[in-house]
């Protein structure tokens, strides 16, 4: 067990290649913008299936009288 400990350390320290400061501030960057815009396409698709749906409600209502 102390083996494996002591080469995963050995790994991570030697082997593993770790990202830049500027790097990782891009890649938040990149993944912030990517989930806002997921978020906003979300948003979009919930307000027109709400739209519709309450149209629809809305026609069955009328029918049903």
């Amino acid at each position: 067990m102390f083996n494996y400990i002591k080469e995963s350390y050995n790994e991570l320290v030697n082997k593993v290649t770790w990202p830049t400061f500027g790097q990782l501030q891009n890649s938040t960057v990149v993944v912030m913008v990517a989930s806002v815009i997921f978020a906003l396409v979300v948003l979009v698709m919930d307000m027109s299936f709400e739209t519709i749906l309450a149209q629809v409600y809305k026609f069955l209502a009328s029918v049903g009288r």
